[in-house]
């Protein structure tokens, strides 16, 4: 048990929060409810498997970066606790899981996978080569709910991208803010974040735009699908608490990281399903 619970904390397995209710979400858009047992079941499955194998895909490639970090150096693989064999047996344990959920769903599906896996795994390189990164990492969770979305129809017509689009920018926002932890660090290691390449004030300012294009792309996406007021009503609590993450985090205290990072994004994804969730109930 102890084992296993250093490689959940190394894979960060309770932030599957943040991309999982976005799934769900592309799910009940596509089905304009809640979608049948078994393929909610997948969906999960799917989602679960994917996320482990880049997480775990993510720790192995940066395990040099993160030994020389000295924030990061006691992170399991660095730290010797768990092996770099275990490393990959659990990512390709992981990638077998999400393709066979995959093959469960429908053909789109499973013919898409190997594409969001070479994503996601990929996305672990870019901090080597440019500022996007963190728009990278936005492309990967915003396979989520396009995947909860062929998931239940098995094709992409009408798909509202604004969904996808709005994602994107909540992702690249927060990862914007949480990277200032260690923009001294990526500066000297010569990586590409923004904090390490603008200074950790532009890059703040630089995710208040990111986070304020989220929110009209969320609103978009109440528009195209026609959701009942209640998403938008729900969607202002979404933007106050992206509005406060920006408020606690400050280019100077960077203290109350923690608390803008897991728990103000966790409840941002959580919301802004059980607003569509909500919507459609009440249509």
């Amino acid at each position: 048990m102890k084992k296993l619970s250093v490689v959940l904390e190394m894979i960060k397995f309770k932030l599957t929060v943040f991309a999982l209710p976005f799934a769900l979400t592309g799910a009940f858009l596509a089905e304009k409810g809640l979608p049948r047992a078994m393929i909610f079941f997948w969906i999960v499955v799917a989602m679960v498997g994917a996320r482990t194998s880049a997480m775990a895909f993510n720790r192995i490639a940066d395990q040099r970066f993160d030994g020389d970090n000295p924030r990061t150096n006691h992170r399991a693989l660095p730290a010797g606790e768990v092996s770099a064999k275990t490393a990959w047996l659990l990512t390709i344990g992981a990638a077998l899981l999400f393709f066979f959920a995959a093959w469960q769903l429908n053909p789109l599906a499973l013919k898409l996978s190997p594409l969001a896996l070479a994503l996601v795994w990929g996305y672990s390189y870019s901090k080597r080569f440019t500022t996007c990164c963190h728009l990278l990492l936005g492309l990967c969770l915003a396979i989520a709910p396009l995947g909860g979305w062929v998931a239940v129809l098995g094709d992409a017509d009408h798909y509202p991208w604004f969904l996808s689009l709005g994602v994107i920018f909540w992702v690249a926002g927060f990862d914007t803010i949480y990277s200032c932890l260690d923009s001294g660090y990526d500066r000297q290691a010569g990586l590409f974040s923004l904090p390490s390449r603008l200074g950790t004030a532009k890059a703040l300012r630089v995710a208040a735009v990111f986070h304020l294009l989220a929110i009209v792309f969320f609103a978009l996406t109440g528009w195209v699908c026609r959701l009942h007021w209640l998403y938008h009503l729900l969607l202002l609590v979404a933007a106050a608490a992206l509005w406060y993450q920006h408020h606690i985090v400050k280019p100077d205290d960077l203290s109350r990281m923690n608390v803008a990072f897991q728990a103000m994004n966790s409840a941002i994804s959580v919301v802004i399903f059980f607003a569509v969730w909500l919507a459609l109930a009440v249509a």
